[in-house]
Parts: structure tokens; sequence; C-alpha cells
């Protein structure tokens, strides 16, 4: 298990989107969260207490957490006198990267010398089957999204809680990183094996009672040349009965790929749905999730409004306003 409380390290973070992991432990887990340590140059803020090594030693934490999440995930050699100081200094460390901490020979002897444990929670741990496509009992919901980074985990653990929160059957399913980090559990989806991605995703959600719903965190997007492959994995594994559509309005174009311009939703929805029913022909689209954290609030309620007549579906920031919306739809179904 992973010791709490945590001290979010930020790193060089060249902006708040780099540092989503760290950002998402402190909305969905803020009292597992002491403070952030930022190196010069990091230009993303949580809005936690900014503090040194020995402060967060003081203040209790108990592990200092890699919350930045870069493209291809590694761990720059830039972070590394930090990471060694924590362990010196007597905490424990805890990475969601690709880059491995426990393959870090300088990371591993420090480690050994100090008495300290290196967290490695990409890494699966199960030894998944392949995809049978046999239909599981219980129901499903798929958060798909026009890009990665639009808010899928976010809608799928705000959904969790609408529908906790109404009396409703539901659990949370992590794929990545910061969900496992949040919940303490799930399939670290793209450092499967690709034969078995979706085989992983089956195992994550077994057959279960009638009326419960499992809520699959969504992975990148079928229109995002880079990232495809998981989200094929989880819309087939997943055998959705649901999806909820994600987006982020603001963006000038794909997250990394400034020559692919954003998908519109209508095509997310065409796409998403004629895949998911071939593993599912029941599968219907749901509602619609936006992101208006760089919005106003009559912005973004006029953006909602206009997107719900334009699809017909219900449409909410599920973080700013709640899902209770969206969690009405699916009990509906």
């Amino acid at each position: 298990m992973i010791k709490t409380p945590y001290l979010l390290f930020l790193g060089d973070a060249p902006d708040a989107l780099a540092a989503k992991v760290a950002q998402g432990i402190k909305d969905w887990r803020p009292d597992n969260c002491v403070g952030q340590l930022r190196m010069e140059g990091c230009q993303a803020d949580l809005g936690l207490p900014d503090m040194t090594l020995e402060q967060a030693k003081a203040a209790g934490a108990q592990t200092l957490v890699i919350g930045v999440a870069n493209r291809g995930g590694v761990i720059s050699p830039a972070w590394k006198k930090v990471l060694v100081a924590a362990l010196e200094e007597g905490f424990d460390l805890a990475s969601g990267l690709h880059n491995l901490l426990r393959e870090e020979p300088d990371l591993v002897a420090v480690a050994e010398a100090c008495g300290r444990t290196l967290h490695d929670v990409r890494v699966p741990e199960v030894d998944y089957p392949i995809a049978n496509g046999v239909k599981r009992t219980g129901k499903r919901v798929l958060a798909v999204g026009t890009d990665c980074s639009v808010g899928k985990m976010y809608t799928a653990l705000a959904l969790d809680k609408a529908m906790q929160a109404a009396g409703l059957k539901s659990t949370f399913r992590a794929t990545g990183q910061t969900g496992i980090l949040i919940t303490g559990d799930g399939v670290p989806l793209d450092a499967v094996i690709a034969d078995f991605m979706a085989g992983s995703i089956e195992w994550l959600t077994p057959d279960n009672d009638p009326d419960h719903w499992d809520i699959i965190e969504g992975q990148g997007s079928l229109y995002h040349v880079s990232f495809s492959g998981v989200t094929m994995a989880l819309i087939h594994g997943g055998q959705p009965d649901a999806l909820i559509l994600c987006h982020e309005p603001t963006r000038a174009h794909m997250r990394g790929l400034p020559g692919y311009r954003l998908p519109t939703l209508e095509a997310v929805r065409d796409l998403s749905l004629q895949l998911a029913q071939v593993a599912n022909p029941d599968c219907v689209v749901a509602g619609v999730s936006i992101n208006t954290q760089h919005m106003g609030e009559d912005e973004a309620a006029r953006y909602c409004a206009d997107i719900e007549a334009q699809l017909g579906l219900p449409t909410v920031d599920p973080f700013r306003h709640g899902a209770d919306r969206l969690a009405s739809a699916l009990a509906a179904l």
C-alpha cells in the first residue's frame, strides 16, 4: 500500500495540463495532499502550499508522488536530485510513468540504503486474458473523448459520486495511472501488451448485478493518432451499454499534434457508437460532458445549453455542475 499523505511533485511541468496526475489526486483525494513541490520554471500550480522536503516531512507527508504526465512518461534527469533527496529525507516514491522507478539504478540503490519503497503503479500485476467477447451481466458506461486529457476520468469519478448519492449501484473502474493513484486499484491499460488490452478490461468489469453500473475511465481518443489503440480496447473490452461524450471546447488542436484539429462531437458520437455496437449492439450515447475549466460561469452554461440543443442529449460539466443529469440518463436506460 502507498503510504499517505502525499507531497505532490510537479517538477518543471511546462503547463497545468502536464501536472494532471497531481491535479486529479488533489481534486479527488484532497485529504491525502499535504502540499506541492515545484522546481524552478514550473508553470503548474495546484493551489496547495509550496513546501520543501523538510517542511512536508514535518507536516506528516509519507510519499512523494510524481504528479507529472509528460509525453512518453519518462523520468527527467532534472528531477533526479530531488527524488534522491526525498528518499534520503525519509519519503517513499510513487510514480505512474512508463519509465519505472525500479529501473533507475541510482534510485534503487538509495531506496535500499534508506529503507524506502519505490511504487510503480503503471505496471500490470495480473496475467490478463485475451478478450473473448462473451456478454457479461450488469451494465457498463464508458467515457469517450474528442481528444486526450479532456476530462474522461473526472467525468467517470463525478458520475460514480452522483450515482452513489442517488442510491444507485456503481463502481468506478480506473484504467490509468491517476485513477489508480486515486482509488488504489485498476488496470494500467497503456502498459498492457496489445493482445491483452481488451481482455484486461473484460477482467476489470466482470459479471455483476443486473442493475449495477461499472463506470469505466476513458483513455485517449479514437481520433488521436498517437493513442487511439487504448480507446479501441476500452470500447470492445468494456462492451459498454452507454457512452458519455467528453469534450474540451477551447483547444486549437489535438494535444501534442499541432497539425490535427479536434473532431466534432457528432463525429465522435457516430464512430464510437458504430465501434461499440460491434461488441454490444444495444449500446447508446447517453450524454455529453463538457470540460469548461477555461470558461466563465455564464459562458459555460450557454455552451452546455447549445450542445444539448444541438445533440439532444443531457449536457453538463460534471465537475462544475455535478453529474446528476448524467446519472439520471443512465438510470432511465
